[in-house]
């Protein structure tokens, strides 16, 4: 019988940004587990969800056991991979995961790969799907559901009424690159480096007319600051891979960017200086 929330045994694979924040989310349902890569890495995550659990109603870090070992979610009913868009990477892990958790359904945070690719490198291709949330996840309502055909049985209505249970909006996208999203998002994002490059204008200014003239509460450059330059560069070469399309090819100025370390927020210097 399906748990009210969807799912009562969920686990998140992976200790970045994303992962913590949807395992700290997570914890106001009940018990969540997360798979770290490393000692160091659960560490680091321990303490990041330390901090999450706290922007979140009812969520509680000592909800969250953090691990190491992959046979820690063999009872799971949900394992949520969660790791860099690398589409290789997110394949041997999925793989991993199948094996793990025999019962589990599998869920991919991808923002930019191909669905069917990563539901067929993982060997087990019924139980795999998209789960697109965003960051911050504490604060983001949407969560983009890429649910393929030959999904098992049961697969969307348990994860419709988990993402409501947290208090997100599920809708469901095609299986493109992108989804919806970041496929209408980031040639906007890239015209804005592009304008700099063109006019010479200060990122300020091309922020500030975006945020005083179209009431967006963030201008471009500083969202991709956010997002993460090397993210939105990856970004851009899977969507331009999928259509060729000159508005989802990540500009030279952005390219060098992260060549030069700059990667944003992350880095303390992107578009701006943190």
């Amino acid at each position: 019988m399906m748990s009210g929330d969807g799912y009562s045994r969920p686990a998140v694979a992976g200790s970045g940004t994303i992962a913590c924040s949807l395992a700290a989310a997570a914890s106001a349902l009940g018990e969540v587990r997360l798979l770290a890569r490393s000692d160091v890495s659960a560490w680091r995550a321990e303490e990041a969800v330390e901090g999450l659990a706290g922007k979140v109603d009812g969520a509680a870090a000592s909800r969250v056991k953090v691990t190491t070992k992959a046979a820690d979610l063999t009872d799971c009913d949900l394992v949520v991979e969660a790791i860099k868009e690398d589409l290789e990477a997110k394949v041997e892990l999925l793989s991993a995961l199948a094996e793990a958790s025999p019962d589990a359904d599998l869920a991919s945070t991808t923002s930019s790969l191909s669905i069917a690719d990563l539901a067929t490198g993982s060997g087990d291709p019924e139980r795999v799907f998209g789960l697109h949330v965003f960051n911050p996840v504490h604060r983001m309502e949407l969560v983009e559901l890429c649910l393929p055909d030959d999904l098992r049985a049961g697969v969307p209505e348990r994860v419709n009424a988990w993402c409501r249970a947290l208090g997100k909006t599920p809708i469901v996208v095609p299986d493109e690159p992108g989804f919806v999203v970041n496929r209408l998002l980031f040639p906007f994002l890239f015209d804005a480096v592009r304008m700099l490059e063109r006019t010479g204008m200060s990122a300020e200014d091309v922020d500030s007319c975006m945020t005083l003239g179209t009431g967006h509460p963030m201008g471009p450059l500083r969202l991709l600051d956010f997002i993460g330059l090397d993210v939105a560069e990856a970004i851009g070469d899977a969507l331009h891979a999928d259509s060729g399309e000159p508005g989802h090819r990540p500009p030279g100025r952005l390219v060098e960017m992260v060549g030069g370390g700059r990667l944003g927020r992350k880095s303390d210097a992107g578009f701006y200086d943190y």
